[in-house]
């Protein structure tokens, strides 16, 4: 079980989709982006997200993921915005389901 950071809600992890931070620029810089982990193998700190745009609103609204991953500074969070944005939101099989049309 995890907890979305936008909702709260503790769901199974399948239901979830895991973002982890990157350092962007220089290693001076404290700006952080926020990028999927679809596979959720990435190393470092994960946070965990229902991969619909109300809980991403949520969480950037309430700054859950600079708490969430432990990070200070600016969080660019473009990368899930257009991650959710591709139809993600639509699968039912949870946010790691193969595009199956051809």
């Amino acid at each position: 079980m995890r907890t979305c950071v936008g909702c709260k809600e503790r769901v199974p992890a399948v239901d979830l989709l895991r973002v982890v931070v990157g350092r962007t620029g220089d290693s001076d810089s404290s700006e952080f982006v926020i990028v999927p982990d679809v596979h959720r193998r990435l190393p470092g700190r994960g946070a965990w997200l229902h991969p619909v745009s109300e809980c991403l609103v949520n969480a950037e609204r309430r700054r859950a993921f600079g708490r969430a991953l432990r990070v200070q500074g600016v969080v660019d969070v473009t990368a899930v915005k257009a991650f959710i944005g591709n139809g993600v939101e639509a699968d039912t099989e949870g946010p790691v389901a193969p595009n199956t049309e051809q």
